[in-house]
């Protein structure tokens, strides 16, 4: 069971969200280089010392904050795939529709979709926070298929899907675009086998046997 939060936990965690609603907020009624962060922090009714100690890298980050459950459910899905490579493109394909599905759909959603990507500074942001999960999921695809972590085919794979996201978004139709790519990686991964071993060094002429030219 998880253990009840504390009360200076609690306090924590709405401090947080009030700096997040509060900049989101300014942001959607007047544009991200229309606020300062002091006026931010006027409206979360902290100062702006407070601010840094919640969001030291600057007020670019203060609009995303629920990393972590992206991350969870991204390996959620390769826990629940089939052994296989091919199984774990499937599992990660049926993830990425779903959430293509759910940012097209959310109302809610769209004004915060369109500031991210009509400022650079946000999109740019949002874009490595998507890619720092490429150690997590590679770790997550590496046990699946019982290859190692730092196999590159696998941390190529890692990168590839979540390079995939912004990529298909480029598309007129990026749920397509997302479906053709996948297919492309599954022809290009072929059966689902070891990597192919280091042969090791060519035998010498000290073997009896003559090296090519």
């Amino acid at each position: 069971m998880t253990p009840p939060t504390g009360r200076r936990e609690r306090k924590k965690t709405q401090t947080r969200r009030a700096l997040s609603d509060a900049a989101l907020r300014l942001f959607l009624e007047r544009g991200y280089d229309r606020v300062s962060v002091k006026e931010i922090a006027d409206a979360a009714d902290v100062s702006v010392t407070t601010l840094f100690t919640y969001f030291p890298e600057g007020k670019h980050t203060l609009v995303f904050d629920e990393d972590a459950s992206r991350e969870e459910s991204l390996l959620a899905a390769v826990r629940q795939a089939e052994e296989s490579v091919p199984g774990v493109l499937d599992a990660l394909q049926a993830h990425l529709r779903e959430r293509f599905r759910f940012l097209e759909e959310s109302r809610d959603l769209k004004p915060f979709l369109e500031l991210v990507e009509s400022t650079p500074e946000l999109a740019a942001h949002a874009g490595r926070m998507w890619l720092r999960h490429e150690t997590a999921l590679a770790e997550a695809i590496a046990l699946r298929t019982g290859r190692g972590p730092d196999d590159i085919a696998v941390v190529a794979l890692a990168r590839y899907v979540l390079d995939l996201p912004q990529l298909a978004r480029r598309s007129p139709d990026p749920l397509a675009a997302l479906d053709h790519v996948i297919g492309l990686l599954k022809r290009g991964w072929g059966p689902d086998r070891p990597a192919p071993r280091d042969p090791g060094p060519p035998p010498s002429a000290a073997d009896g046997q003559v090296r090519p030219p």
